[in-house]
């Protein structure tokens, strides 16, 4: 069965994926466009969060169409990519994040609506994603730092991912809040891929890699808008280094999710 990766800012199309085709999947969710193909020998699926020349903004991710295609398509784990903004200053600028918690309380959707499969009264797959420790699973975080470890990337293990609503970055006292709820890095879309999979017991890790600090995060010494682009760039041949070796490490293991789903039955 397939591996799908999901890439954001920097990485639409990802280096050393073997195209075979691009498919056009409708969900109840919309349609979205998956790129099917190989990647390090093994069956992949990619999608691209914004696709070419970023023409969606984090505020236009379909992210319930994106990840019902995934599972349609019969992905069996998921290895998701993001750039980030350090909210902890003892991250280094390129460097990367295996994330191990989620900080997600608005549990939205970019147009308001509930981060939920479940949304039919009566459904017969509907149910809670209970959690026994963090929301990413063991086994595809396990891939994904041994795939950076084995391209010579350093990366950090574990740290809470947070979420947060774009298209603007934050403010000060936003970021300062974070903070001090233990996040450790921002972006603006992973959190409720995370959210949908766990739904969907469909195992799902995320690397983040750090582009900018956030605001403050370095009094007085914001992140040069030239820098941030530059790392932007720089972290499409990292992380598909890192996401290239993980996909085969995911195929060859099977990862189990995180979590479990309790179903509420037929009704």
């Amino acid at each position: 069965m397939p591996v799908g990766i999901i890439t954001g800012s920097g990485t639409h199309a990802l280096p050393g994926f073997q195209l075979a085709e691009v498919v056009t999947v409708q969900t109840a969710f919309g349609a979205a466009q998956v790129s099917r193909g190989r990647l390090a020998g093994v069956d992949a699926l990619h999608v691209s969060r914004h696709g070419a020349g970023h023409a969606r903004l984090s505020n236009h991710v379909t992210h319930r169409a994106n990840i019902r295609a995934l599972a349609d398509l019969g992905a069996e784990a998921v290895l998701a990519a993001t750039v980030c903004g350090a909210v902890d200053p003892n991250l280094e600028l390129g460097s990367l994040v295996v994330f191990d918690d989620l900080h997600f309380p608005s549990n939205r959707l970019p147009d308001g609506s509930l981060c939920t499969f479940f949304i039919e009264p009566g459904g017969g797959d509907r149910g809670h994603w209970v959690l026994h420790g963090g929301p990413f699973s063991p086994g595809v975080r396990a891939a994904l730092l041994g795939a950076a470890a084995g391209a010579g990337h350093p990366a950090r293990d574990g740290g809470t991912y947070g979420h947060v609503d774009g298209p603007r970055f934050n403010t000060p006292s936003e970021i300062a809040q974070l903070a001090a709820c233990g996040v450790v890095a921002v972006s603006q879309t992973a959190g409720p891929e995370t959210v949908l999979c766990g739904e969907l017991a469909l195992p799902y890790g995320l690397v983040g890699f750090v582009t900018d600090y956030a605001n403050e995060v370095v009094p007085g010494e914001p992140t040069p808008v030239a820098t941030l682009s530059e790392l932007i760039a720089a972290s499409t041949s990292i992380l598909a280094d890192v996401l290239t070796t993980a996909a085969a490490a995911v195929a060859a293991r099977a990862p189990v999710a995180s979590g479990t789903v309790l179903r509420m039955g037929a009704g």
